[in-house]
């Protein structure tokens, strides 16, 4: 993930400067509760252990149960909401208040959302997603897609809809949201702010409080979330690499903790530029990873995948948005807490902390140019991700010599999700070198999220104070590392699973107020535009009007007549 550009200091929740001892940088209302739910889950899950992960578990069944089906109209609705806004008459709003144009040139502006786009999650689930869908996991006797090429596209199909135009539509209304309330209502960074025209005054009491606690700590848990991702795929390409044996999870802990360590050197260093610099470098070799797997695997088969699986995606979009597994009883049920239900959870959680940063680039593009670029050029970049990682898998599979779909004891279908992508790498030219590499861009990614991810929950918490601390920046950085420990301990993957989807519920009634407050002032906004349009055509008009009348000498005087007045015509003698 990208980090913000520099932001000029702004001022807090009530508008006042920021200023003096460490707790003036803080809003206690927010900071307080957050800090003591997220330090009571990791108090909870390091002491619990298996069984606080059987009652993630538990809860997770039970939301996918009673809303998996909310999810999914919800998130397709955002889909039919994030278009409506850039193809209606909205979209001609700009995102500022001043006539200084965009901040960024179009080029750089795509740039950063392509970098934006970026993260653990597409590693990690690059080469496996698709595998797992053809492989049949979970629940193999109800599979969603055959064992063969057509099945292989299918599965590609459907990865294309859990990273595409879904989840930046999710990243189109927080960011729209945000970016609204900083750059045209001079709002601070706050979620608070993007409800208040639905709130009113609530939004600087208490109820504006639960929806930054509830934004926080979202935030929070949807990074864990990742990193949790990313320290098991470290660990996989490690033992891959036979540097150690079978990764337990006191040797996750480890690597957990030696990762969070380097972002914190970043976060003491205080040196923005410099984290700006790794991220260029992290987003410029995970392009250069994905180009070398193109180049030396299956090329023509990879380029002919791309036009085939974007046009099934787009050519079966409206089905499969509307997907719940509704008559796969149980095992639908089970396959929607592995997939896609995960998935919008895990996009929802990660809401805040992307729309944050999609919103600080975006200031002086109109509406119809944020839509167009946040939705369609990072589901661009995923469609060729994955055709490049998960088509190379599939290829292997079908025509190669396969070794990515395993079986257990007892003779089902199994998918190492930690380490296919270096097994994928094995069979490739200079394989050792690209392993470390790909290694290396995991780590590096694992950085730039915590150092980048715990100043925009510091802003959150600081109600809205783009210039925090280094010490509560230090701060959440671990307790982001440490909700990743607690998360691995209280069962892995399942662990991370049931969080995102459990932690999204809340913020999700939080982005449909969001909506509601986007329309609102869209519509207040376009009805001031209307009117100072009528106003300058009947002054065009009237002057007009009036030019017209004194060439025909039927106006007495230069000026024209006052707005409103009939024009005064000489007396006939």
């Amino acid at each position: 993930m990208a980090t913000p550009p520099e932001t000029p200091p702004t001022t807090g929740p009530e508008g006042t400067a920021r200023e003096g001892r460490w707790y003036q940088s803080i809003h206690p209302r927010v900071f307080w509760p957050s800090l003591v739910l997220i330090l009571a889950f990791v108090a909870l899950a390091v002491v619990g252990g298996d069984a606080v992960g059987e009652a993630i578990g538990t809860v997770q069944t039970g939301i996918v149960s009673y809303f998996g089906w909310y999810y999914t109209a919800l998130i397709s609705a955002f889909v039919v909401f994030a278009v409506w806004m850039g193809l209606s008459h909205f979209g001609d709003i700009t995102l500022s208040n001043d006539d200084e144009g965009p901040e960024f040139s179009i080029g750089s502006w795509l740039t950063m959302l392509f970098g934006a786009g970026m993260g653990i999650g597409l590693v990690f689930w690059g080469v496996a997603e698709p595998l797992h869908h053809f492989a049949g996991i979970p629940n193999r006797a109800s599979r969603i897609v055959a064992g063969d090429a057509e099945g292989a596209q299918d599965s590609l199909v459907i990865t294309f809809l859990h990273w595409g135009l879904h989840p930046w539509a999710i990243y189109v209304v927080v960011g729209l949201a945000i970016a609204y309330a900083v750059h045209v209502r001079n709002r601070p960074i706050s979620i608070r702010w993007t409800v208040e025209p639905v709130l009113g005054k609530s939004a600087k009491g208490w109820l504006g409080d639960v929806v930054d606690i509830i934004a926080v700590v979202g935030t929070v848990f949807g990074i864990a979330t990742s990193l949790g991702l990313g320290v098991t795929q470290i660990a996989g390409g490690l033992e891959f690499l036979d540097v150690i044996s079978t990764p337990s999870n006191m040797v996750l802990v480890v690597i957990i903790g030696i990762v969070t360590g380097l972002a914190l050197f970043s976060v003491v260093s205080g040196v923005s530029k410099g984290i700006k610099w790794l991220s260029n470098i992290n987003m410029s070799m995970a392009v250069a990873l994905m180009l070398f797997i193109a180049i030396t695997g299956p090329t023509m088969f990879l380029l002919r995948e791309l036009i085939q699986a974007s046009g099934a995606y787009f050519q079966n979009l409206i089905a499969l948005s509307f997907r719940t597994s509704a008559l796969a009883g149980e095992q639908g049920i089970e396959w929607q807490g592995w997939w896609t239900a995960f998935y919008w959870g895990w996009w929802i959680s990660w809401a805040p902390f992307v729309g944050v940063f999609i919103a600080r680039i975006s200031k002086g593009r109109t509406v119809r140019e944020f839509v167009l670029g946040v939705l369609f050029v990072p589901t661009a970049f995923s469609f060729v991700w994955f055709t490049v990682l998960g088509g190379s898998g599939l290829y292997r599979e079908l025509f190669g010599d396969g070794g990515l779909v395993g079986t257990d004891a007892e003779g089902n279908a199994t998918v190492d999700e930690t380490n296919t992508l270096f097994v994928l790498l094995e069979n490739l030219p200079a394989s050792g070198l690209v392993i470390g590499v790909a290694i290396l861009i995991v780590i590096l990614f694992f950085v730039t999220s915590s150092d980048s991810g715990s100043l925009v929950v510091d802003m959150l918490a600081s109600g809205g104070d783009v210039d925090p601390p280094v010490w509560s920046r230090v701060l959440w950085a671990v307790l982001e590392g440490a909700v990743a420990v607690a998360l691995v301990l209280a069962g892995g993957l399942t662990a991370l699973r049931g969080v995102a989807i459990s932690i999204a519920l809340p913020f999700s009634i939080v982005m449909i107020v969001m909506c509601l407050a986007l329309v609102r002032q869209f519509r207040t906004e376009r009805h001031k535009t209307l009117q100072a349009e009528l106003r300058l055509r009947r002054e065009q008009l009237t002057a007009h009007v009036a030019e017209t009348l004194q060439q025909d000498g039927l106006l007495e005087g230069d000026a024209a007549p006052p707005e409103g007045r009939r024009p005064r015509r000489r007396r006939r003698t």
